[in-house]
């Protein structure tokens, strides 16, 4: 079993294509021997798949998974961790903007007891306006709300320990929060600085838009983090302020028509109470839909409300003791 599978999703790489092939195989030759390389193409478009079997030639550590049509880097980077078979997984990009020669320091810094290891692109060759810009704004608006604080959670330069990366469970457009959702798991996660070198050859495929594409995830992401399991708790709190609220309107006009003979017809207020009323009936009763589809989700798949990290049984830990 490879001790080291490094997972690099492409889409449209062909002019990069046989240099990313060199520059993996000089560096999986100064790592252990157990290395495979896993090259997944996302449907491209142009001649990279082709280029990258002949670069590959009949090196028996590279593996190429080829997509029936371009799914998106977060179901490439997905398709790569399912093929890899490492006990720890190095995800990087095919831009050659990653540089290869950094993968030691992470499975060194991953050694020292953690699970992740980001790479922080703290001297960042792209353009300020179209690519720094926006990796500014999301990765200020991740850390102000998730419990991960690292500095650039959009880096693709990654190392797992496999356990990890086997239960990332990515849709959508989800890569760019893989510490996120890992430090979610309760994996240790940290970052280093490392080499970002720019792109020579080829296009980028990301600009200002997605800044928008992020946010949304990201409210995904928090609501599947803090209440996937108890959703009741976000729309009930919302339902029962805005019932509450409802009610006030309603009962103060109540009191205005009744007491003081006050007209309620015409006047806009009394039809803000009757909505806020109604519509916190329907946010009390999405939350106990909701609860109905958490439980379904996770009984009927078997899936656990908890992760362990460790579990020592006594037989376990008498042998440990007599060893020492």
């Amino acid at each position: 079993m490879p001790r080291l599978s490094i997972v690099v999703p492409v889409y449209n790489e062909a002019p990069n294509a046989e240099a990313l092939v060199r520059e993996l195989q000089a560096t999986a030759d100064r790592l252990p021997p157990a290395t495979e390389i896993v090259l997944v193409d996302d449907g491209s478009t142009d001649d990279t798949y082709a280029r990258l079997i002949d670069a590959a030639g009949d090196d028996p550590r590279v593996h190429l998974v080829r997509l029936m049509r371009n799914f998106g880097q977060t179901a490439a980077l997905a398709a790569g961790i399912d093929h890899a078979s490492g006990a720890v997984i190095v995800t990087m990009d095919g831009d050659l903007q990653n540089d290869p020669a950094d993968i030691p320091r992470l499975l060194a810094t991953l050694d020292a007891g953690y699970d992740v290891v980001t790479g922080w692109r703290r001297d960042r060759k792209d353009p300020f306006v179209s690519r720094k810009l926006p990796s500014m704004i999301a990765n200020a608006i991740i850390g102000a709300t998730t419990n991960v604080a690292i500095h650039d959670h959009g880096c693709g330069l990654k190392a797992f320990r496999a356990d990890v990366a086997k239960q990332l469970r990515l849709y959508g457009e989800m890569h760019r929060f893989i510490t996120a959702i890992a430090g979610d798991l309760g994996a240790a996660v940290t970052e280093i600085p490392v080499n970002h070198r720019p792109r020579l050859r080829g296009q980028s495929k990301y600009g200002i838009s997605r800044t928008v594409r992020v946010v949304l995830d990201l409210l995904t992401i928090k609501f599947l983090s803090g209440f996937s399991t108890r959703p009741i708790h976000v729309f009930g709190t919302f339902g029962l302020l805005t019932m509450l609220t409802g009610m006030v309107i309603v009962g103060v006009l109540g009191i205005e028509k009744i007491v003081f003979g006050m007209e309620l017809a015409g006047r806009p207020i009394l039809l803000l109470g009757v909505l806020l009323v109604l519509g916190g009936v329907q946010l009390v009763t999405l939350g106990l839909l909701g609860e109905m589809l958490a439980r379904t989700y996770h009984e009927s798949q078997g899936k656990p409300i908890y992760r362990l990290r460790e579990l020592r049984r006594p037989s376990e830990r008498a042998s440990t003791a007599t060893a020492g």
